[in-house]
């Protein structure tokens, strides 16, 4: 163990950055088998994520979803294509500039959101399964400079 002069604690950075490995990958081995043994067979994480991006109520043009989500204009397009094929999303002229597209959930793709929405909420209340309030506060603060740390990459 190292005691880190940010923190003033003892971590072992080798076992921490394992389990942090060990989770993400975990965490899409599961959205994957999830999809592929549910309902929504047809689909892949990227595009669960794609959707989740546009959200429940908010339509947003194709531009911004591919910021959201790290895609490039011709790959969204792309994306969106296949799932408004699929059923999940739909385009929609915006009333106030008819020259503006926007993308909205159908039902079949706000069933799907919530789904995802759930699963991401049971993983989150499992993580902090048995945590005091004390414990509880610090974990968050740690996803949040976790957070902060990949939104900086991001930006650059």
């Amino acid at each position: 163990m190292k005691r880190t002069e940010q923190t003033g604690t003892a971590v072992d950075f080798q076992t921490v950055n394992q389990t942090l490995i060990d989770l993400l990958a975990n965490v899409v081995w599961v959205e994957e088998g999830a999809l592929k043994s549910g309902p929504f067979s047809a689909l892949t994480v990227k595009d669960v994520h794609t959707i989740y991006a546009i959200s429940m109520y908010e339509e947003k043009t194709a531009s911004q979803l591919a910021k959201a989500v790290h895609l490039s204009p011709s790959a969204m397009t792309t994306a969106i294509d296949r799932l408004v094929e699929k059923g999940y999303v739909e385009r929609r002229r915006s009333k106030s500039d008819r020259r503006v597209v926007k993308l909205g959930l159908t039902h079949k793709g706000r069933v799907l959101y919530r789904a995802h929405q759930a699963f991401h909420l049971q993983m989150t209340k499992a993580m902090f399964n048995g945590f005091t309030d004390n414990a509880a506060a610090i974990l968050e603060k740690a996803l949040g400079n976790l957070q902060t740390y990949l939104q900086d990459l991001l930006d650059k």
